[in-house]
């Protein structure tokens, strides 16, 4: 098997994600180089990966300035510095993976999947619930027509209440001036997902959210700025930062984005000073914390999506409604019921075996393809064409939030 050679722009949690496939699998993947601001967060990718020195770059153009150097690059900076690193990186003839989204403007997007076509990249965006088992599975029963034709899709992204405190109300994706609209943000996996299993293009689209509850109306009497500050509510409030920052028994994701160090003492320092330690009240988020999208597609077919960062499930959860049957899913008990028109409800087993990373196994089930495709040929199942169109779906549904409108496409 050949081994892929590999820099990664951006060493947060994404790209440390995708690099890691690199420890795990040696023999395909090879990590030649990397890119990163912070010195502690390059250092630690760097160490883990045993980096020389030369070989850490401070920023992506310092790397890029150099003659090609790798098969591929990891494009895995911050949303709305997406779009530079990636055209540069197709134009020195690196193949692509590119963290979602593909970038936070339209005309980016489309800037993107135009130079893929002129350079022949091959581009992967990385909507890595196409690599799972879950919807693998959904998509197989679709396509064999264990329900006929699809009519109706319903989606429930459950982000989860302490996910929305820590991404969207305190985190790096909190405000639109600095990253994405939330559904770009996180929600383009699910708008992609109903893409795929519907099979059909979308032809308008409408869509309704808000800020609702994360503003400082709704702060609670006495409420300091940051949770150490001695906040009254500490003992009954779900989002005091201590309770999830400072339990010594979490050591991963969601913990080791505050800080690299992750003593007691490192990580109150971090409380103390960093944006994960303020009051969710009292934050500069302005991103939505619950969103409905209503899509048509060509032939008729409907899917509604509702993304709510008010949940206490942390899971996605949909129905797929058939002329023949419908199947319904829950992607956090990994169940999946087949209900034929006529017939009995089964219980459609799952083949876990490759999912041993994130997002359901979708993470690795990413690299494994992309990887496999520099090897051998063929296209990304989200590749940079297919990709858009889910992007703009996302661009159209908040352009009818904000302009209270249907949006054709």
């Amino acid at each position: 098997m050949k081994q892929i050679t590999a820099v990664v722009l951006g060493a947060g949690s994404r790209g440390s994600t995708y690099a890691s496939y690199a420890k795990e699998h040696p023999e395909e993947l090879r990590i030649v180089a990397i890119a990163e601001p912070r010195q502690d967060r390059r250092d630690q990718l760097a160490d883990s990966l045993g980096l020389p020195q030369e070989a850490r770059y401070a920023t992506w153009q310092e790397l890029l300035a150099q003659p090609p150097m790798a098969d591929c690059a990891f494009v895995c900076t911050l949303d709305d510095d997406h779009t530079a690193p990636a055209l540069k990186a197709m134009d020195l003839g690196y193949h692509l993976l590119l963290e979602k989204p593909m970038s936070n403007k339209e005309e980016e997007c489309r800037s993107i999947v135009q130079k893929a076509k002129e350079t022949g990249c091959k581009l992967a965006v990385c909507h890595v619930l196409r690599y799972t088992p879950f919807y693998m599975t959904l998509k197989a029963l679709i396509d064999e027509g264990c329900i006929g034709e699809v009519t109706t899709i319903n989606q429930i992204e459950n982000v989860g209440y302490w996910h929305q405190a820590h991404s969207f109300v305190r985190g790096n994706w909190r405000t639109l001036r600095e990253t994405s609209p939330m559904l770009l943000q996180k929600s383009c996996h699910d708008i992609d997902i109903i893409l795929w299993l519907m099979g059909k293009n979308c032809k308008r689209v409408q869509s309704f959210g808000s800020l609702r509850h994360f503003t400082s109306k709704n702060a609670p009497k006495g409420a300091p700025l940051r949770c150490l500050d001695g906040c009254p509510h500490a003992e009954t409030c779900p989002y005091y930062a201590p309770k999830l920052y400072l339990d010594m028994t979490r050591t991963g994701w969601p913990v080791d984005v505050i800080t690299t160090d992750l003593s007691e003492a490192g990580r109150r320092k971090a409380l103390e000073e960093g944006p994960y330690g303020r009051c969710v009240y009292h934050c500069d988020n302005d991103v939505v914390d619950r969103q409905v999208v209503n899509m048509e597609f060509e032939d008729g077919a409907l899917a509604t999506f509702t993304m709510t960062g008010l949940s206490a499930d942390f899971s996605r959860q949909l129905k797929i409604f058939g002329t023949k049957g419908q199947i319904q899913a829950d992607m956090g008990t990994k169940e999946i019921v087949l209900h034929p028109f006529g017939g009995e409800k089964r219980l459609i087993p799952l083949d876990m075996a490759q999912a041993t990373s994130g997002h359901g196994g979708g993470d690795f089930g990413i690299m494994r393809d992309f990887l496999n495709i520099l090897r051998n040929g063929g296209e990304s199942r989200t590749g940079a064409t297919i990709s858009l169109q889910s992007h703009l779906i996302c661009f159209a549904a908040e352009r009818s939030r904000t302009q209270n409108t249907v949006i054709p496409l």
